[in-house]
């Protein structure tokens, strides 16, 4: 096949390129710079630089391709999460890059389009497990806004020759994630807290496993998916087994009352209890995750940093 991926170069897209060109397919991925152009080329794919608001662009690029993938984000740094202003460029790929990569994919008779989005849109669930049909909401948080209108606009595009697959992804961890870099170094410099009592659920993936979850995509229907492991944690959890992966030790601890200084817009969604089902998207398309869970995945990526630091030492 041949295949176009919009952020070729991130965390989720650089997986995805690598696994696509691995399985023989005729893959094209976006690059922004010549390190990135050349970290496509060395897995056997094309690099492209264009500007992913273009129409124009977009239809040139993508011409001739049976799929296109959506995976493009930046995600600010963790300290500038709490700043709304700091997810502009995000909710700007999200909402209009993928109305501009709909309408190109649509004046090129693409036949799929597959748009990464994210589980953090659902409401709290208490102790309820949640599927794609679970009651959604922005909480007046920026990054949840954005990410629901993407997913309206992306849903425009399944028609009678057209399918569009959104994959609501749980939270992304790997060793070589800047976002997991980033928390481990604060753990280590006793720069990172946890808030409250955090008893809840918090939903996860390990990026290996979002990378093939994405590529599995390919075999489903016109639909929304969650990509989440098999047993969500609760956020206490999470962030300790992160904690401890990076510096054999937990976290100190802050009282609730901290959260919306220390965080601000993302405390309004990372209160939310979502205990996350991914069953919908296993059915249907075979895909499993091979970590169960984020105290097994940091528990791999603590030997895997522990190899990185004997490497060089």
């Amino acid at each position: 096949m041949r295949l176009f991926v919009a952020g070729g170069t991130g965390a989720l897209g650089s997986r995805v390129v690598r696994l696509l060109a691995e399985g023989g397919n005729e893959v094209t991925a976006t690059a922004r710079t010549d390190a990135g152009a050349q970290q496509i080329r060395a897995v056997g794919a094309t690099p492209v630089d264009i500007d992913l608001f273009d129409v124009a662009a977009l239809r040139t690029a993508i011409r001739g391709s049976d799929v296109v993938f959506r995976l493009t984000t930046k995600i600010p740094p963790l300290m500038q999460m709490r700043k709304a202003e700091a997810w502009a460029e995000t909710g700007r790929l999200r909402v209009e890059g993928t109305r501009a990569l709909n309408r190109a994919c649509s004046d090129e008779h693409v036949g799929t389009c597959i748009h990464e989005s994210i589980t953090f849109v659902y409401e709290d669930g208490g102790d309820n497990w949640l599927d794609e049909d679970s009651p959604v909401s922005d909480a007046g948080a920026a990054p949840l806004r954005d990410a629901l209108e993407a997913e309206a606009e992306a849903q425009k595009f399944t028609g009678a020759d057209a399918r569009a697959v959104i994959l609501r992804f749980a939270a992304f961890y790997a060793a070589d994630s800047s976002q997991s870099l980033e928390m481990a170094d604060r753990a280590r410099r006793r720069r990172l807290a946890l808030i409250g009592p955090s008893r809840n659920w918090f939903s996860s993936i390990h990026l290996d496993d979002a990378a093939h979850a994405t590529v599995a995509a390919l075999r489903a229907p016109a639909g929304i998916y969650n990509v989440s492991d098999d047993d969500p944690v609760q956020l206490a959890t999470f962030m300790t087994s992160m904690a401890r992966a990076a510096s054999g030790r937990g976290l100190p601890k802050l009282p609730s009352i901290a959260g919306g200084a220390a965080l601000g817009v993302t405390w309004r969604y990372l209160q939310r209890s979502q205990r996350v089902s991914s069953a919908r998207m296993q059915r249907l398309t075979g895909w499993t995750p091979t970590v169960r869970n984020a105290r097994e995945g940091w528990v791999r990526i603590a030997n895997e940093w522990g190899r990185v630091t004997k490497s060089k030492g």
